[in-house]
């Protein structure tokens, strides 16, 4: 999905909730200020990432700034161990809702199935 398409299905989904509001067919917003309010996040997100902060989406996951430390990796050309250095980079944890609209949550193993599985 690019910009633009993401832009167009939050009008969409825009135009759905006029309808289900019965304000007819035109959103209280254009494509102009839909594009100009996903910049602004994109701004507000990339400020308090770079003051090493969080910034939590509910329902779609949370950006924060994670350390990583130095390491020894490997040329994979010539298999030479090179040094890795120290680094802070972003990360983007995906809510919980969202990971089980992909893959279900597995279910928790009962007593009994527990039992079944050590007689085994």
């Amino acid at each position: 999905m690019t910009k633009t398409d993401l832009i167009n299905s939050l009008l969409a989904e825009a135009v759905k909730d006029a309808k289900s509001k019965g304000k007819g067919t035109e959103p209280e917003f254009d494509k102009r200020q839909v594009k100009l309010f996903l910049d602004m996040l994109t701004e507000v997100v990339r400020k308090e990432i770079k003051k090493a902060g969080e910034v939590p989406l509910t329902g779609l996951g949370k950006f924060k700034v994670q350390k990583r430390k130095a390491r020894i990796g490997r040329n994979p050309q010539t298999g030479e161990a090179i040094k890795i250095p120290a680094k802070k980079v972003v990360k983007f944890t995906v809510a919980k809702a969202l990971k089980d609209l992909i893959a279900p949550p597995k279910k928790k193993a009962t007593k009994k199935t527990a039992k079944k599985k050590a007689r085994r």
